[in-house]
C-alpha cells in the first residue's frame, strides 16, 4: 500500500482572522526554514512546501471553499492586504475575496508546473451554531449544506487560469444537489476537470446516484474518476464498497430498464475502470 500527502493550504488565506493568520505564518516560516517579513516572503515559503510535498510523492492539492473567488486584484493589492493583516488589522471582506483570489491562481500556478491535480471541495456552511462554536470550536456537527452561487465566479477562476496557460487538471466536488448540472457542465468547459463525487452530506446511495446521473447525461460517466476517502479516515474501505455497490446496481437497473446494453464485456471494463483505472491514469500515479 502506498500512501501519498496532499496539499491544504486553506489557512494562508485567513487574513480576515490575523490572530490565527500570524500563528500558521510562524508555523510556515519554521517548516519552511525561510524568514517571513513580505507577502513575496510568504509565497516563496508556501511554495517550499509545495515543493516538499512534491519530493514526499504529493500529486493532490485540495481546498475547501465556500465558493470560488474571482475579484482579481494585482499583486500590490495582495501584499498590501498582508501587511494589513500582519499588523492585526482584520482584511474587509472585499480584500479578503481579493487576497483569496491572488492565493487561488498562486496555488493554481504551483499545480500546473508540477503536472498535479486541484481538488476543490465546493458549498459547506460551517459553524452555523455560534454558542457552541465559541465553546467547543470547529468541527463540532454544526456545519450544513450552502446555496451561494456557485458559476459565475467558478467560470472567472478556472477561465483566467486556462487564459494563462495555467490551469491544472481539476477535480470539482459539489456538496449542494441543485448545483450538480452546473458542475457537471462547468467540468466540461476545460480540458482535464472532472466532476467529482458526492462529498460530506451527499456521499450515499441516493446522492451518489444523482451525482452520476447528472455526469452520465452531460458528460462521460465512462471516464469517472470514482470514489475517494476522507482525509481525516483514509482507511474508510466501506466507503469504496458502498459506492461500487452503489455504481453496479445503478448500471443493472439501466441494463434491465434497456437503457444501455445488458452486456457483461461492456460494463464490466467500465465499471473497473470507474473503480481503479481511470483515476490511477488521470492523477498519472505509479501503483
Amino acid at each position: 500500500v502506498k500512501a501519498y500527502p496532499t496539499f491544504r493550504p486553506d489557512k494562508a488565506m485567513a487574513v480576515n482572522e490575523p490572530e490565527s493568520f500570524a500563528e500558521w505564518i510562524t508555523k510556515l516560516s519554521q517548516v519552511s526554514d525561510l524568514r517571513i517579513d513580505s507577502f513575496a516572503d510568504f509565497k516563496n515559503a508556501i511554495r517550499a512546501r509545495h515543493d516538499f510535498f512534491h519530493e514526499q510523492g504529493g500529486r493532490l492539492s485540495d481546498h475547501g471553499l465556500n465558493h470560488c473567488f474571482s475579484e482579481f486584484c494585482t499583486d500590490d493589492e495582495a501584499a498590501s492586504i498582508f501587511e494589513k493583516a500582519r499588523a492585526g488589522t482584520a482584511a474587509t471582506d472585499e480584500e479578503f475575496r481579493k487576497f483569496a483570489t491572488s492565493l487561488m491562481l498562486f496555488f493554481g500556478d504551483l499545480d500546473a508546473e508540477k503536472c498535479w491535480t486541484k481538488q476543490l471541495h465546493v458549498g459547506a456552511m460551517r459553524n452555523n451554531n455560534g454558542l457552541l462554536f465559541n465553546e467547543i470550536g470547529t468541527d463540532i456537527g454544526c456545519d450544513s449544506i450552502g446555496d451561494w452561487n456557485q458559476g459565475e465566479a467558478m467560470s472567472r477562476y478556472l477561465g483566467r487560469l486556462s487564459e494563462t496557460g495555467n490551469l491544472p487538471q481539476v477535480v470539482l466536488y459539489n456538496l449542494n444537489p441543485a448545483d450538480n448540472y452546473l458542475f457537471a457542465t462547468m467540468a466540461g468547459n476545460f480540458t482535464g476537470v472532472q466532476f467529482g463525487s458526492g462529498w460530506w452530506f451527499l456521499d450515499q446511495k441516493e446522492a451518489m446516484e444523482w451525482q452520476m446521473n447528472a455526469l452520465s447525461n452531460c458528460g462521460l460517466l465512462s471516464k469517472f474518476i470514482g470514489m475517494l476517502t476522507d482525509s481525516r479516515s483514509f482507511m474508510s474501505f466501506p466507503r469504496h464498497e458502498y459506492f461500487r455497490r452503489t455504481l453496479c446496481n445503478l448500471l443493472g437497473n439501466d441494463a434491465e430498464a434497456g437503457l444501455i446494453p445488458n452486456d457483461d464485456t461492456l460494463l464490466g471494463p467500465m465499471v473497473e475502470n470507474i473503480c481503479f483505472a481511470n483515476v490511477r491514469d488521470f492523477l498519472r500515479l505509479e501503483l
